[in-house]
C-alpha cells in the first residue's frame, strides 16, 4: 500500500505525519530537506527495538555525527532525572539548536525524547518515530511532551512540535497481542469521540487490525491521527476542546497510579477500563442510554477486551479508584472534570461535568449495576 501523509497544520507549526510499509526509508532525504543546518544527531532509541531497525538508521544517517542513546522504557525511567542525563550527553558533544533529536520508540521513549529536545537550549529540532501502534496513533500526533512526578503521571511537560513523525508499521510486526491492545484502545477511544461511522468500520475491521493486515492497519492509524489533529489544531496547548481526547483517561490514570504503573496493567488496558467506567457514569448522570454502553461492550466482546472492565464491576474496586482522580490534568479545582458520552461520536464539553469526590462516591454504587 503506498505511504499516505498527513499535515498537521496551525498558527504555529506544519508537518507531516507519514504512514506506511517503509517510511523509515526516506529519513535521510526528509533530513536534509527539514533540519539542511544539522550536522549532529542524537537518536535515543528503546533498547527493546530490534537491533536491524539500528542497523538501517545507522546506515542511513552516515553522513551525519551520530550518537545512540539507549532508553530503557518504563514509567519509572520516565523522569527528570534521565532527562537530564540526556541533556548531559548533548552538552558534553556540543550539541547546537540547528542539530537534531530523533526519538525511536513507543509512547514513553517519545514523551522523554521530544520533552528533552524541547528544553534543550529552548528548542532542538526533533523528528519522532514511533515504533508501538499505541505511539503511532495517540502519543506521537499532538506534540505533548512529559514526564511523571511523585504525584502523578505527565505532570512535567511541555508543548513542542515535531519537524516529522515518521510511522512505519513494520515495527509493529514484532508487538504482541497485549502491545497491539494498547494501540487499538486509543484508536477505539477516537472513534467513540468523534467518528460513529469510524466505530462501525471497527466493529467489523478489528479482528483485521490484531491481525496486523497492512491495509486495514494503516487506514486505521490514519483514521485515528485525522481524529487527534481534528482536536489538537483547535486547541493546541489543551486548554478547552483537547481535553475531550482524555475521555476515558480521568478513570484511566487512577488505576495506573494506583497500581504504580505495574506492567501488569498497561496503558491500553488501563483507557479500556476507564472508558467503560466514563461510559456507565454518563449513564448515570442521565447522559446517555443504556444502547449506547451496549454498543461499546459488544465491540470489547467481540475482540475479548471485557477481561478489562472486570474488576470494575465491584464498587469496593471503583471506590478504591476515587482518592486517586484527584491530580488529573483536567482538574482546576476540587472537583473532578470529566468528558462523559452522550452517544456514539459525541461527547459532552470539558468543564461541563464536575463532580466531588463525595457525589461520586454516591453514584459509584449506581455506576456498578450498569
Amino acid at each position: 500500500m503506498k505511504n499516505l501523509e498527513i499535515k498537521f497544520k496551525n498558527k504555529t507549526h506544519t508537518y507531516s505525519i507519514l504512514i506506511g510499509n517503509n517510511t523509515l526509508g526516506l529519513l535521510q532525504k526528509k533530513i536534509k530537506l527539514l533540519c539542511p543546518k544539522t550536522k549532529k544527531i542524537a537518536l535515543i532509541v528503546d533498547k527493546k527495538i530490534p537491533k536491524k531497525f539500528v542497523k538501517i538508521i545507522k546506515n542511513k544517517l552516515k553522513n551525519y555525527n551520530l550518537i545512540i542513546l539507549p532508553f530503557t522504557a518504563n514509567e519509572k525511567s520516565k523522569s527528570l532525572n534521565t532527562v537530564n542525563f540526556y541533556l548531559n550527553k548533548l552538552f558534553k558533544k556540543n550539541f547546537n539548536r540547528s542539530d537534531l533529536i530523533i526519538g525511536m520508540g513507543g509512547g514513553i521513549t517519545g514523551d522523554v525524547a521530544s520533552f528533552a529536545a524541547s528544553i534543550f537550549k529552548r528548542g532542538i529540532n526533533f523528528i519522532n518515530i514511533p515504533t508501538t501502534l499505541l505511539a503511532q496513533v495517540d502519543s506521537a500526533i499532538g506534540g505533548k511532551t512529559g514526564v511523571n512526578s511523585n504525584y502523578g503521571k505527565n505532570l512535567i511537560g511541555s508543548f513542542y512540535q515535531p519537524k516529522l513523525v515518521l510511522t512505519d508499521t513494520t515495527f509493529l510486526n514484532s508487538l504482541s497481542k497485549k502491545e497491539m491492545i494498547c494501540g487499538y484502545a486509543e484508536i477505539l477511544k477516537h472513534s467513540i469521540i468523534k467518528d460513529k461511522n469510524f466505530f462501525y468500520w471497527l466493529k467489523k475491521k478489528s479482528k483485521y487490525i490484531f491481525s496486523k493486515k497492512s491495509k486495514e492497519l494503516i487506514y486505521a492509524i490514519k483514521k485515528s491521527c485525522q481524529i487527534k489533529i481534528y482536536f489538537v489544531n483547535r486547541d493546541v496547548n489543551e486548554k478547552g476542546l483537547r481535553m475531550i481526547l482524555n475521555f476515558g483517561h480521568t478513570f484511566a490514570h487512577a488505576i495506573e497510579v494506583k497500581n504504580n504503573y505495574s506492567k501488569k496493567i498497561t496503558h491500553g488496558e488501563a483507557v479500556l477500563s476507564g472508558m467503560i467506567l466514563a461510559a456507565r457514569l454518563s449513564l448515570v448522570k442521565k447522559i446517555c442510554n443504556k444502547k449506547i454502553i451496549e454498543e461499546i461492550k459488544n465491540i470489547y466482546s467481540d475482540n475479548n477486551l471485557s477481561y478489562t472492565y472486570k474488576d470494575y464491576n465491584n464498587l469496593n474496586s471503583v471506590n478504591k479508584l476515587i482518592p486517586y482522580l484527584k491530580n488529573d490534568k483536567k482538574n482546576n479545582d476540587d472537583n473532578i472534570n470529566f468528558i462523559l458520552l452522550k452517544n456514539i461520536g459525541k461527547t459532552t464539553l470539558p468543564n461541563k461535568n464536575k463532580i466531588s469526590l463525595l457525589s461520586l462516591r454516591r453514584l459509584s454504587k449506581f455506576m456498578v449495576r450498569c
